[in-house]
């Protein structure tokens, strides 16, 4: 078996620098590639009247179509003064706009035809060799509107084809005045100036790709990392309330003189479920539990202890005004804990995000369910409001989801900001109703 000798250094860069010239040049040059119109949210147009913007988006087609006729009048002017007439004006005056406006449609074939044109322009003109004045525009537009559409590494290939054909037919123009050394140094600078322009335009558009993805990823991470701790909390008040169901079904029979063996039997299996599913719980969301991860000692909060929040945020600088309008009524666990991280979270982001500024706390307690409010005012005073990237509101979002409610999230016209949401009740206790059996017995 033969051992494949790998390949140097430049043996890879010459395959690659063909390899590009195949791909930029050769491969499917014939390709229909309109020039597509500008966008009207450029620095530019989007400064002009509405009227002329839909005009001025086709700017790049008009400076095609008025280089192409400056081609042609530049063409017929040094065919008369040379004495020129007939196919050989036409040759030289007028085919070299061809080229520039096939650029519009199909660049690479248009640089393929510029140059086929140079040597038969260059023929019937009788004058400088081999690009004469019409056809030195042609050459060098052509060149600048084939770079400007495709890549910096086209510029290059068509810069280098240009002159090693350009020296090849310098060799037959023998008493004419050559223009090759023109054509090299205009077309470098103006190719450079192409090319910088292109590398700057794909940087920029690597950069906002970029700024995009981290963003789209920071912003799923933090949505994972908010669900990841509404999981935790789920799963402790779920396991504390399974735990409860076991222990009472446990303890159930003992607590009634002579229990029939169905009712100790029932409270049996009411045991034994509520142990296989609280097994199942902690199989199945325990996974979200860090290794280092420790349960709370304490209960989790509720709104009964809304007060020690708002004195915790009080200690801390923001001065709050707490309203409670309806029936305070004790709501599940899971309401209890999502209203109350809500609060916590919108008094939060105003701590960050407006010092000085005082905020309101509304709640209230109505049929269908619990309303929150959370305002606060602009920030005033000397201290510097913290940057944010809006994870806050996301998990608010996340959390009032989760119990099937809706929330606001919204500026103030004051400049202040304010957090508003519902999370519907009734629903919940309609569902443990119809969970009910005929007889009364859950």
């Amino acid at each position: 078996m033969t051992e494949t000798k790998p390949r140097s250094p430049e043996f890879r860069l010459a395959a690659d620098a063909i390899g590009g010239l195949r791909q930029d040049l050769f491969h499917d040059v014939l390709a229909y590639r309109p020039l597509d119109p500008l966008g009207t949210g450029g620095p530019v147009i989007r400064r002009l009247p509405k009227r002329l913007r839909a005009r001025a988006v086709w700017s790049p087609h008009a400076a095609v179509g008025a280089l192409a006729l400056l081609t042609v009048m530049i063409g017929l002017v040094a065919a008369d003064s040379e004495g020129v007439y007939g196919v050989s004006a036409v040759v030289s005056g007028l085919l070299p706009a061809v080229p520039l406006l096939m650029t519009l449609v199909r660049p690479v074939a248009a640089f393929w035809a510029s140059m086929a044109l140079t040597p038969v322009a260059a023929v019937a003109s009788h004058g400088d060799w081999p690009w004469g004045p019409s056809m030195f525009l042609c050459h060098l537009g052509v060149m600048v509107v084939v770079a400007a559409r495709t890549r910096a590494r086209t510029a290059a290939w068509m810069w280098v084809i240009t002159m090693f054909a350009g020296s090849f037919l310098d060799k037959f123009g023998s008493g004419y005045s050559s223009t090759i050394a023109g054509m090299g140094v205009t077309s470098a600078f103006a190719l450079l100036i192409v090319a910088m322009v292109q590398v700057r335009r794909e940087a920029q558009r690597e950069v906002t790709v970029q700024r995009t993805v981290t963003a789209v990823e920071r912003d799923r991470r933090t949505l994972l990392e908010e669900r990841t701790t509404i999981a935790r909390e789920l799963h402790d008040v779920v396991a504390h309330h399974m735990s409860v169901v076991a222990i009472q079904a446990e303890a159930a029979p003992y607590r009634v003189e002579n229990p029939p063996p169905e009712l100790e039997q029932a409270f049996l299996t009411i045991r034994e479920n509520a142990v296989a599913a609280l097994t199942e719980l902690r199989r199945v969301l325990g996974v979200v539990r860090a290794e280092d991860y420790e349960a709370p000692d304490a209960p989790q909060p509720t709104l009964a202890e809304l007060d020690r929040l708002l004195a915790n945020v009080g200690d801390a600088g923001l001065q709050t005004e707490k309203t409670i309008t309806g029936a305070v009524r004790e709501l599940p666990q899971g309401v209890e804990l999502s209203a109350y991280r809500i609060v916590q979270e919108a008094l939060s982001n105003t701590l960050r995000h407006a010092p000085g500024a005082t905020a309101k706390v509304e709640i209230g307690y109505v049929l269908g369910g619990l309303g929150l409010r959370v305002v606060n005012g602009p920030p005033t005073g000397l201290v510097k409001p913290s940057p944010g990237a809006g994870h806050g509101i996301t998990g608010m979002r996340e959390r009032v989801a989760m119990l099937d409610g809706e929330m606001t999230a919204q500026s103030t016209a004051d400049g202040g900001y304010e957090i508003a949401a519902f999370i519907p009740v009734q629903a919940v206790r309609e569902r443990a109703e119809n969970e009910t059996l005929p007889d009364g017995t859950a």
